[in-house]
């Protein structure tokens, strides 16, 4: 009897110990933006879920200002809101705020080799590096879109104007053009692997911001649940097992001897300089873990962005007509729209930027967290805080859209209809961690939007009412992966 109330007095005093070193360790940081009250131990959770970002921070912004902390246990969690102080965070501190938190689920979905873990620097370097070399941005890697974009237009053209699900054609051209650079494979439209592939892939990028990455985060020791680990990495494991395949014969058939074909190849040849170097990043598994990164995030967000464009462009006619004109105007349906024609077709560049800000493909960037104490504004942010990019407050702030509520093109367009580029315009986030493939991604959702409002007329299905785009956008994720559109061909005569 006294040995259990020894036991439960012990217990008593140890969560009583653990509740005030928290509440002390909260407490501690007086310079903190303001933000809700934690929980001791536990933090503020319910502010935590990715999934309801956009609700929850905009509530939080409005309450507690453009710069608010919220908690993971006793950690804090910055949050930054709107272009001025996404400026003021990331780019005005690109070195210090450039590392990533330790996030436990990635480092065991890519057994440490993740492009954005621990080893980010010389791994982010080199793809960087290589992608530009092998014509990123170049003539080489748009001939590859061009060709690409025309089997597009025959497949889609097929449809006869039917009802369809466009998303796997979409995501087949852009995972097309990366495969040709990284390994020199393409896969046909008809492959049955591929549906399987890319929504495996969604659910691969998608899954950081599951109920059960989440609470693994917090609780790491839960991923040595066997169960558990299971299901938390399946999809990552699926994916990576499908690129091993890929990547099989350009391993099998490397040679020193010969110049580099592709991305594998050179970085093949960046593991063999580096064999003597200890714990190097470049090996076996970091080839596998930067392909399957460079392959699976251009494939996601590229595809499902120019899926959410054509559903606008289905429910907003106007738009659409006035764009077609355009691009037969210069084109004279002679050619395809290529890169250099860009600053011919203002308007049409203008829509697709309209509707990248709209759609928020990614309403938070990739985590943050400062090497050293910062100071943003009248705030002092301790080193080691995590730091949440808010991008939707950024692609819809009220200081630097005039009209951030509607869906206008003119937001990119000066008064005498010529393109302008606006600072504010960051759907792939800022600072010296944005994403590394985003020129790629760029040129391919130009070439790409630009052939479909060449050749199609889009409309939803028969039925189905027009919708305004806060309609379409609350309900993005169904538009994006699972709607149908029309695809009427302009040029059944040719």
């Amino acid at each position: 009897m006294a040995l259990s109330i020894i036991l439960a007095v012990s217990f008593i005093l140890l969560i009583a110990h653990i509740i005030y070193q928290s509440w002390s360790q909260q407490n501690k940081y007086k310079s903190l933006p303001p933000g809700p009250t934690p929980i001791p131990v536990v933090g503020t959770p319910q502010y935590l879920r990715l999934r309801d970002a956009i609700g929850n921070y905009n509530m939080l912004s409005k309450q507690y200002g453009r710069i608010f902390t919220i908690w993971k246990l006793s950690e804090p969690v910055i949050v930054l809101c709107g272009y001025e102080m996404m400026k003021a965070g990331l780019m005005d501190f690109p070195e210090e705020v450039c590392e990533r938190p330790f996030l436990p689920v990635f480092e065991v979905a890519t057994k440490g080799y993740a492009i954005n873990g621990v080893r980010w620097r010389p791994l982010r370097r080199f793809a960087l590096l290589t992608l530009r070399n092998l014509g990123m941005g170049k003539r080489v890697v748009e001939v590859k879109m061009l060709a690409e974009s025309k089997r597009l237009v025959k497949a889609m053209a097929e449809t006869a104007g039917k009802p369809f699900n466009a998303s796997m054609y979409l995501a087949t051209v852009v995972i097309n053009t990366m495969a040709t650079i990284l390994f020199r494979g393409r896969f046909d439209y008809l492959d049955e692997r591929l549906p399987e592939l890319i929504v495996t892939m969604s659910r691969h990028i998608n899954g950081v911001t599951s109920p059960l990455s989440t609470l693994c985060n917090f609780v790491p020791a839960l991923l040595h649940i066997p169960q558990i680990r299971h299901k938390v990495i399946k999809d990552s494991q699926y994916v990576q097992e499908f690129v091993a395949e890929c990547i099989k014969p350009n391993i099998e058939t490397f040679s020193m001897s010969v110049p580099p074909r592709d991305f594998i190849d050179h970085f093949m040849v960046k593991i063999k300089e580096v064999e003597h170097e200890k714990d190097s990043a470049f090996c076996d598994t970091s080839l596998l873990m930067v392909t399957v990164a460079l392959l699976a995030g251009g494939t996601e967000t590229t595809s499902t962005s120019l899926k959410f464009a054509l559903v606008l462009l289905a429910n907003y006619p106007e738009i659409q007509a006035k764009a077609q004109q355009e691009v037969d105007k210069y084109t004279k349906n002679l050619r395809q729209p290529e890169i250099e024609d860009r600053p011919h077709l203002p308007y049409t560049n203008a829509v697709l930027h309209e509707c990248q800000r709209i759609l928020d493909v990614a309403p938070t960037a990739l985590f943050h967290t400062n090497v050293e104490d910062i100071k943003i504004k009248d705030y002092t942010i301790p080193k080691g805080s995590t730091l949440i990019p808010f991008l939707t407050s950024v692609l819809r702030d009220p200081t630097q859209w005039e009209t951030p509520e509607e869906f206008n093109p003119g937001h990119f367009l000066t008064e005498d209809g010529q393109f302008r580029p606006r600072p504010a315009f960051l759907p792939f986030s800022a600072g010296k961690r944005q994403c590394p493939g985003q020129w790629l991604a760029r040129m391919q959702l130009f070439i790409v939007f630009a052939a479909m409002v060449q050749n199609f007329t889009f409309k939803m299905p028969p039925g189905e009412p027009q919708r305004d785009w806060k309609y379409l956008n609350e309900r993005k994720y169904y538009y994006m992966r699972d709607a149908e559109i029309c695809a009427e061909y302009r040029h059944a005569s040719n």
